[in-house]
């Protein structure tokens, strides 16, 4: 099918430079999001101390439920990851649980991307291509077809976008008209 071919397309390029399976692997591994996210929100707090810890706290917890929400779906729909189902697959960071939709990175990167998106409309330039990478490095290293991705982001944004708009409805916090300054 179409789905298994452009896992096998994107998965087939791993090996080929190591360069770009090192940035693929680095971009899998939920932990490298850490620094840079304690460096926007050493900037946000900086910029914007209520909006931070308010931003901050609904973040988190949003998170949270995404990933809690993308796990129970991943045991309902029980689809087997590419991994564990296809042959020659190229598994750069091994396998990973069972099953493979939605993808719990795709979920959380786009519910925080599209939360920021909301809250801080110039923000989508730098958070969106993130999104995206970390995405197609969950297909290039073998861990999920392009659907689980696609699934996770859908999901994912939604789940942002409408928390968002309703902090921002609550607290009747105005989008910034520059990323993470407050201003209005």
């Amino acid at each position: 099918n179409w789905d298994e071919n452009l896992f096998r397309l994107i998965n087939g390029l791993a090996g080929w430079s190591p360069a770009m399976d090192w940035i693929m692997v680095e971009l899998a591994k939920p932990g490298n999001l850490l620094y840079p996210g304690l460096l926007v929100a050493g900037y946000w707090l900086w910029k914007n101390w209520r909006e931070c810890l308010i931003g901050a706290a609904v973040l988190a917890a949003m998170i949270g439920g995404t990933d809690a929400i993308g796990t129970q779906l991943k045991n309902l729909i029980q689809r087997p990851r590419p991994c564990l189902r296809l042959q020659d697959v190229h598994e750069l960071l091994g396998c990973g649980g069972a099953f493979s939709f939605p993808s719990n990175h795709a979920v959380n990167t786009a519910a925080a991307a599209a939360f920021f998106q909301v809250l801080y409309p110039q923000s989508g330039w730098i958070s969106w291509p993130l999104v995206v990478a970390i995405g197609l490095s969950r297909v290039y290293i073998g861990a999920h077809y392009v659907t689980d991705v696609a699934g996770g982001w859908v999901l994912g944004g939604a789940v942002g976008g409408a928390v968002a708009w309703m902090l921002r409805r609550r607290l009747r916090w105005r989008p910034a008209k520059e990323p993470l300054t407050g201003s209005a």
